[in-house]
């Protein structure tokens, strides 16, 4: 089975996407002596020999599936360093597709680009990607609140009536979704749905292993003073048909950080991830559909709310 992991990574071909710098106007981190395989919302994706890749976490940020036209200076390397510190503290649940994230461990054809990849790039292994996002919920809030206020589900999973806002729920829910390409938007599934896309054993252990994951990684978060209200996973499969947790895992690109000293049910959480900019992004009326440029103080608000996260999770700063 040939393995491959390009487009289901919110990544685009470049049969369809142009290689040049003028289609994603920032954050550009081009290693032309590389095959490059497909540029993402954040991530562009090389080729580097038969069994890896190279991930490199450019500055670009989206929202709403659309890329804006400015990035946020040193969130790659943020997301690159949080990912790993995840991937490490996880590793006795799943394995991970991580093979190095130091430069000086990469093969001779990537070092080359030290410059440019050092601190945001990934050497992984190739894998057969999952095409479905695997989003657990362990609060109610966002398109999770919207739905259910609207129908009493959430991904058409009926819940308790009288849930206020940001509530804890019962135990951890799993919504996944399918996996859209750039451009496109993803759409969320019942569960039950899931085994006509990867078939059932990967269904049920997609399932078993992203509880397992947000079980873990929210209560090591809870201790330090972090509430995990949702969070999504990719996964991949190896030559041996394992289940390998791929991507970036628990970044404030991907997931929802609240404090905790400041939790309270009923109302919108403040929070160390995206949903500054989203919030930022829908009191100008925001179209969902054109990136806009991020004045100063979004740019400047959103990383410290980057670094914050990073720094109260791990106990040190990041690189930068």
């Amino acid at each position: 089975m040939a393995l491959t992991q390009t487009v289901r990574l919110g990544l685009k071909e470049l049969s369809s996407v142009s290689a040049s710098p003028s289609s994603f106007l920032h954050g550009e981190r081009d290693c032309p002596g590389l095959k490059l395989l497909a540029r993402g919302k954040v991530r562009d994706l090389y080729d580097v020999d038969e069994h890896s890749l190279l991930f490199v976490a450019t500055d670009r940020i989206s929202a709403f599936d659309v890329i804006m036209t400015n990035g946020i200076p040193s969130k790659g390397k943020l997301l690159t360093q949080i990912s790993e510190f995840w991937f490490s503290l996880l590793k006795d649940v799943v394995p991970n597709h991580i093979i190095t994230c130091s430069v000086d461990e990469m093969p001779e054809q990537v070092r080359q680009y030290r410059a440019q990849i050092a601190g945001r790039a990934m050497l992984v292994k190739k894998l057969k990607i999952l095409p479905v996002e695997a989003i657990v919920r362990g609060y109610i809030t966002g398109s999770a609140w919207s739905e259910y206020k609207k129908k009493g589900t959430v991904c058409d999973i009926p819940l308790p009536a009288g849930l206020r806002e940001s509530e804890q729920l019962e135990k951890p829910l799993f919504t996944p979704s399918t996996k859209a390409e750039l451009g496109d938007h993803d759409e969320n599934i019942h569960p039950s749905k899931l085994t006509g896309i990867i078939g059932e054993r990967y269904a049920r252990e997609v399932e078993e292993i992203s509880l397992k994951v947000y079980s873990k990684a929210a209560a090591y978060a809870k201790e330090k003073g972090i509430i995990i209200a949702d969070t999504k996973f990719e996964f991949g499969v190896d030559e041996t048909g394992t289940v390998v947790l791929a991507d970036e895992v628990l970044t404030p690109d991907s997931s929802r950080f609240w404090p905790a000293d400041k939790y309270e049910v009923g109302k919108s959480q403040p929070s160390y991830d995206k949903q500054y900019l989203r919030d930022y992004l829908t009191s100008i009326n925001f179209d969902k559909a054109t990136g806009v440029a991020l004045p100063t103080s979004v740019v400047e608000n959103t990383m410290a709310k980057y670094v914050d996260a990073f720094s109260i999770l791990t106990e040190k700063a990041p690189i930068l």
